[in-house]
């Protein structure tokens, strides 16, 4: 066995990029943006490019929550698939929300390089196999929905996939839109991006309370130092669960593992993200110095103490997966690790303002699609501030 540490790929390759100061006095602010992940640093940027002045702040060092362990796949696919999402909030809705996603992933490849941010952004396709006889009746009827809203897709049999990708399936869609990135490289970049247009940023800053009834919400630090602003926006994903009343997503861990670099693979599986029909599903995807990440295995359940046992397990699981789909493949470990996601029951982010708190927006974006969900935020909360509405804000909304 090789022992290794619990750390993600992601931050033992970049290393901690960047250091801020903690947040020692009494500040007034204007909007304060509480958690610098991927969503807080998207949102951020947005906020500065619509003339507000922002103060990001974070218990942890930036980028070490969840984003840290992401394996930074960008697909325009929901955790809920298009038919059963259809069927809970109108089929147009449905298909606004997929398009939505298709449109983030663009309008992010277009953000890197108006600012030349370096994240191996790579755009490739999506390959979304049925992993059973049984499950390909309803991956057709999926595949028949995305083509009618004219999705960008292509149904492949599991001959031509076998053929093409070497990968043993029962029949797969294929999507033109998708892609992949080091979402850590980029949070630490748009940070530093919008530090030298004057954000203020704050890491190792725990917040103890927050009051939000008031005309100016007050944030009180832990150090008994407090904030006094306009508005908080809480970027702080599956610890948000914490605060609120409602329940808004079931939390889970989720496990990863990376091979040793120059892994030999079909040439196609390079430019195309994989992941299947198994509930919870196993995805794939190529980096940038050769290696092949695979991830799933997500649990209900995680016990501290024997978090690294429980890793090592979860890997030679998901590594067995890979063998099976990729016949002769020779994968070795070389990186695993595991993180706390959560997931919605709509496969929907919440982004807007709940009832519960004045004075606050919530950028929430739950599942496999943080960062495309996070994109679209960049949009909604810029309009939400000015009183106006977004698309989207219904199906995304608190309460619903």
């Amino acid at each position: 066995m090789r022992l290794r540490t619990l750390e993600s790929f992601g931050l033992i390759k970049n290393g901690l990029l960047y250091s801020y100061p903690s947040l020692q006095n009494n500040l007034d602010a204007d909007i304060v943006v509480v958690g610098a992940g991927i969503s807080g640093a998207l949102t951020a940027h947005a906020l500065i490019e619509n003339g507000y002045a922002v103060t990001l702040v974070d218990k942890r060092d930036v980028g070490q929550g969840s984003t840290a362990a992401s394996t930074s796949l960008l697909q325009y696919e929901i955790d809920v698939p298009l038919y059963l999402l259809a069927g809970m909030i109108g089929e147009k809705n449905a298909a606004r929300c997929y398009q939505a996603g298709i449109d983030a992933i663009q309008k992010l490849d277009n953000l890197l390089q108006v600012y030349q941010v370096d994240c191996g952004f790579k755009n490739k396709k999506s390959l979304y196999i049925a992993h059973s006889r049984n499950a390909v009746k309803n991956l057709q009827q999926e595949f028949k929905i995305r083509d009618k809203y004219n999705l960008g897709v292509q149904w492949l049999s599991a001959r031509d996939v076998l053929a093409k990708y070497g990968v043993v399936c029962y029949g797969a869609i294929l999507s033109d839109t998708a892609a992949s990135m080091d979402v850590y490289k980029l949070t630490q970049e748009l940070i530093q991006i919008n530090l030298k247009k004057g954000m203020q940023v704050y890491d190792q800053t725990e917040i103890l309370t927050f009051e939000t009834h008031k005309t100016r919400p007050v944030i009180n630090l832990k150090n008994d130092s407090k904030i006094r602003c306009n508005k908080i926006i809480f970027c702080t994903g599956f610890e948000t669960t914490k605060m609120l009343k409602e329940h808004v997503a079931k939390l889970f861990y989720t496990y990863a593992c990376v091979s040793e670099t120059k892994i030999e693979l079909p040439e196609q599986l390079h430019h195309t993200l994989l992941w299947d029909t198994h509930d919870p599903y196993t995805y794939m995807r190529t980096t940038e110095d050769g290696r092949l990440l695979v991830g799933g295995e997500d649990s209900s359940i995680n016990f501290p103490f024997f978090q690294n046992h429980i890793k090592e397990r979860k890997s030679m699981a998901l590594i067995k997966k890979v063998n099976h789909l990729i016949p002769g493949i020779h994968f070795i470990e070389d990186f695993s690790w595991g993180g706390s996601f959560g997931s919605t029951k709509d496969g929907l982010p919440y982004i807007g303002q709940s009832p519960e708190f004045k004075n606050a927006l919530f950028v929430l974006a739950f599942g496999g699609n943080g960062i495309t969900f996070s994109v679209q935020a960049m949009e909604i909360i810029p309009l939400l501030l000015k009183g106006k509405k977004h698309a989207l804000a219904n199906d995304y909304r608190f309460g619903r």
